[in-house]
């Protein structure tokens, strides 16, 4: 049930004697994330903690979007499993589009996606899932706002999953295949992450908010430069951020890779947890609170006990735009005039949004309704378009309690549904693709064609604020700090610093919170006898039913073909794009055919267009990568840095191992997606020589050597590369499998490796 406090109480009642026999096993103090993590050990006695080990948890929970989740639970089904073992939620979410506004989009989405949520509500009810219907919130929200709790682990099927660390959660986005293990009841299996320490001092002011500590944040660091670590942010500054705050900057921290993010817990989470109606819980934690942090050896000396030490002084923070098209592009404001003429952006701003389930907090939104009123009583007007995102009905509640969603709607901004909408690009824009436009968010990514598919959309991130500060202006170089806007009368005026408004109390517990909305978003019915039946219709053009992909025949991989050679960046997002194409997630074979669409090949710099080397002709990637599995030729894909970059999404990892890739060879991972590609049984390779992806080329011929015992542990591969001019290039590769990996490759599939071993 929502918010499960027994279960709660009895993690609470244990945790402190887990955390005494751990230390009494590894002798050393502990930082907060490994308090978590080392708590949640399937077995601490005979788990070896060490550097590279991978650990095995059990989570408290699983959330899962409705987007992931018909994956997820299509391969579930091929279990066999009578119910889940893990508590687990499913958010209705990512299908709505963002057209008309709150109602009217909810309403249009229950009849467009009916046969799936119908499928997600039976599947629910089968095996004991809550189900949260469209319009009641945002995956992260919600969780934030019901589930989430000091010290507990939860999983997701989503890559901004870790915004629960604002609540000093643990939180961890996953592939569908690692939704189907932990619900199956199979503990999860992480790498041992390290642990990137960022020291905070000093206090926000001015214009800067917490969305700034990880704008900045993400321009040291990188868009991969936490890749298998968590963020444990600590220090005197980090009290001073409220908790959504720290959500905010938590949820982003999958922009630069990190496999989960977390501040300690301190008195913004309290009162957070007082407000939301969670009193039982804050009392619980008060007079053990110094538990849910790092032991103080860590604070005192934290370059001993911190793989990486950050420093971040908040008093020198100022308002960042970042951008475009990739979140780590980190300006200062006060630098983005220079940035803009330097790069010839489009000045304009056509469109600003606020909102979505990375700043959708009371607190966000309060301080645009600041900067709202200053305008209205200066004669401002909206120089751009302006559309506003709810994270959850609770929000909305409170927006429209207290007269905001009217202020809002008299400047002329429109109301979007508490769902993902244009964040993921369900956003239906009149747009011309052909368009070279500006648009700024304080959204989380801005890859291109993210949030209206035109690729021409020059996306840029910033606080809920400074997005509403631009809006009056209409410009991009537009510095509320330092530049003044005409009014209506020609007069210039000069926007003071927005205020905020503290949050209210939400409920004061929740019988009172299911008063106010019912239980019934509470999908979750007992049936002992299991007799609920889950119907595909074999014509649906939006669910299909899972067929097992083949085992490995133990046989080197011998003559495969190139498909694609991608040349620069390749988020989940080019290799199968969201938007239009979200209404066939839970189809494999129809959603295989947007395959690496936005990716750019190396060869004739296009996308989606290329060489069938034995028609020679050209060809979408899809019906290329066809042809060649009907003609039983094996093909590979090449890529560069951070290849699977942004998204959770299992598709990207599905769909090539449908279409008959073998082998994807990369410079180097994202991690979710190296593991969603594992456990689809695609050899998820690293070239050890970045320098040998110049090598291959377009006609090749690739043989990799992994019969024979080749294909082990901790061992490199043998590559031949055969090119068209009868030379040849012998090259080495690595790759990241451990025992139990490899065996998923041998099967075929992760899922197919449970179903036979039944472990």
């Amino acid at each position: 049930m929502i918010c499960d406090f027994n279960m709660i109480k009895n993690f609470y009642s244990q945790f402190e004697v887990k955390i005494n026999e751990i230390k009494e096993k590894i002798q050393t103090p502990m930082t907060y994330s490994e308090k978590i993590l080392y708590s949640h050990l399937y077995d601490v006695k005979n788990n070896i903690i060490k550097h590279n080990s991978y650990l095995k948890l059990i989570p408290n929970r699983l959330a899962m979007q409705d987007a992931t989740a018909q994956m997820a639970l299509l391969q579930f089904m091929q279990t066999n499993k009578e119910h889940t073992e893990l508590l687990t939620t499913i958010h209705c979410d990512h299908l709505i589009q963002a057209q008309y506004g709150y109602s009217h989009d909810v309403i249009n989405s229950e009849i467009k996606n009916k046969e799936i949520y119908n499928f997600l509500k039976s599947a629910s009810a089968k095996y004991g899932i809550e189900f949260w219907p469209p319009g009641y919130g945002i995956i992260h929200q919600v969780i934030l706002e019901n589930y989430a709790f000091p010290a507990g682990l939860i999983l997701g099927t989503d890559s901004h999953t870790p915004n629960a660390g604002g609540l000093g959660m643990l939180a961890i986005g996953i592939g569908g295949a690692d939704a189907v293990e932990v619900m199956y009841g199979i503990p999860f299996k992480l790498k041992k992450p390290k642990i990137i320490g960022v020291h905070i001092s000093g206090k926000l002011s001015g214009w800067a908010s917490p969305k700034d500590v990880i704008l900045k944040l993400s321009g040291i660091i990188g868009v991969s430069g936490a890749t298998g670590s968590i963020i444990e942010y600590f220090g005197k500054g980090a009290e001073t951020l409220s908790c959504t705050g720290k959500a905010t900057i938590c949820n982003m921290g999958a922009e630069i890779g990190a496999t989960a993010s977390i501040f300690p817990y301190d008195d913004t989470m309290e009162d957070y947890l007082y407000k939301s109606g969670r009193t039982k819980i804050s009392e619980i934690l008060h007079p053990i609170k110094n538990l849910f942090q790092s032991d103080i050896q860590v604070y005192e000396n934290p370059i001993k006990y911190y793989d990486q030490v950050i420093n971040m002084n908040l008093s020198m923070i100022e308002p960042h735009i970042n951008g475009p098209f990739t979140p780590d592009r980190s300006i200062p404001i006060s630098n983005m005039k220079k940035e803009v003429f330097k790069h010839h952006w489009p000045i304009k701003i056509e469109v600003g949004l606020i909102g979505s389930c990375t700043n959708s907090s009371y607190e966000d939104f309060s301080k645009a309704i600041s900067i709202i009123k200053q305008a209205k009583k200066t004669k401002l007007k909206l120089s751009s378009e302006y559309l506003i995102t709810p994270g959850s009905n609770i929000i909305y509640y409170l927006m429209k309690n207290n007269g905001w969603l009217s202020i809002f709607k008299s400047i002329g901004a429109k109301i979007f549904s508490s769902s993902c909408g244009p964040c993921i690009g369900q956003w239906s824009r009149n747009n011309n693709n052909n368009i070279k436009n500006t648009i700024i968010h304080s959204f989380n990514r801005n890859f291109s064609s993210r949030n209206d598919g035109n690729p021409n959309t020059h996306a840029f991130i910033a606080s809920p604020e400074i997005v509403t500060a631009l809006v009056f202006s209409g410009n991009l170089t537009f510095n509320p700090k330092e530049d003044s806007i005409k009014n209506e009368n020609g007069i210039n005026i000069k926007l003071d610093i927005p205020k905020y408004s503290d949050l209210p109390i939400f409920f004061k517990n929740k019988k009172e919170k299911l008063k106010l909305f019912g239980y019934k978003f509470l999908y979750q019915q007992n049936n002992p006898k299991n007799n609920i039946s889950i119907n595909i219709n074999p014509k649906s053009e939006r669910l299909q039913r899972l067929s097992s992909f083949s085992f490995w025949n133990q046989k080197d991989l011998l003559n495969l073909r190139l498909l694609m050679k991608i040349k620069g960046k390749c988020t989940t997002d080019h290799i199968s794009m969201a938007g239009p194409w979200l209404k066939y997630r839970g189809h494999l074979k129809n959603i295989s055919n947007n395959l690496l669409i936005g990716a750019i090949n190396s060869f004739n710099n296009k996308n989606n267009n290329i060489k069938n080397v034995i028609t020679k002709s050209y060809g979408t990637v899809a019906d290329v990568a066809k042809y060649y599995k009907i003609v039983n030729i094996g093909t590979v894909i090449v890529g560069e840095e951070n290849y699977g970059e942004g998204s959770s999404r299992e598709h990207a990892a599905m769909e090539p191992r449908y279409l008959g890739i073998r082998v994807v060879l990369v410079k180097s991972f994202a991690r979710i997606h190296e593991m969603n590609l594992k456990k689809q049984g695609i050899l998820a390779l690293t070239f050890l020589k970045l320098s040998d992806y110049d090598k291959i080329y377009e006609d090749d011929v690739l043989n990799f050597f992994i019969s024979n015992y080749n294909f082990q542990n901790g061992k490199n591969i043998k590559v031949r590369l055969v090119h068209n001019n009868g030379l040849v290039d012998n090259i080495t590769v690595k790759h990241s499998y451990n025992e139990e990996e490899i065996k998923w490759f041998e099967y075929g599939s992760y899922l197919n490796f449970i179903q036979k071993k039944k472990c």
